[in-house]
């Protein structure tokens, strides 16, 4: 099990201990989520399908595809979202993606920024990534902000990348390399 800690925060696996405590976090944030992401079906927000996608993540795990955790506040063990290394593509490419979810509640506190970082820290010190990438929707104008501020520059814009509330929307490819974390 791969453990992160920052200064106000640490992160860990979910495991099915932690499944109903996440459909809630889930289901708290749904309507802030999709602002930004897919929706998704009824199902999704129970606990039986969120056992399966703690099933899927552990096998991805196991493949070295993908790295999720549930970030935690340190000074309460309070869930407050979740962030993923996933993707993860090994040599000649060397890199992977990162994504992160935060609960509303705690958002604009520093609280995204601080999990990007930790995240980055993992992958290209620990891990041995050369690249991490980001994809953010031009109007989600708070995670763009948290990816500036960990360094990561924008490449480019992905016309139509993802279909989100019944629309094809453009998403901005953010990137870091290794040397400059």
């Amino acid at each position: 099990m791969i453990l992160l800690k920052s200064e106000r925060l640490y992160f860990r696996p979910l495991g099915v201990e932690d499944v109903d405590l996440f459909v809630q976090l889930l289901r708290r944030n749904r309507d802030f989520w999709t602002i930004h992401e897919p929706k998704h079906p009824e199902s999704f927000y129970t606990r039986e399908v969120q056992l399966e996608k703690l099933a899927e993540a552990q096998a991805q795990l196991k493949l070295g595809k993908e790295y999720s955790w549930g970030i935690f506040l340190a000074h309460t063990n309070e869930l407050i979202g979740s962030i993923s290394i996933y993707s993860i593509r090994r040599l000649p490419f060397s890199s992977a993606y990162i994504g992160y979810s935060l609960d509303h509640a705690k958002t604009m506190q520093g609280y995204g920024t601080e999990a990007v970082a930790a995240a980055l820290r993992f992958a290209f010190r620990d891990f041995g990534l050369h690249r991490m990438e980001a994809l953010v929707s031009p109007r989600n104008t708070a995670s763009i902000k948290v990816l500036q501020k960990v360094g990561m520059q924008q490449e480019g814009r992905l016309r139509q990348n993802l279909f989100i509330n019944g629309v094809w929307e453009d998403h901005f490819l953010y990137s870091m390399i290794e040397d400059e974390f």
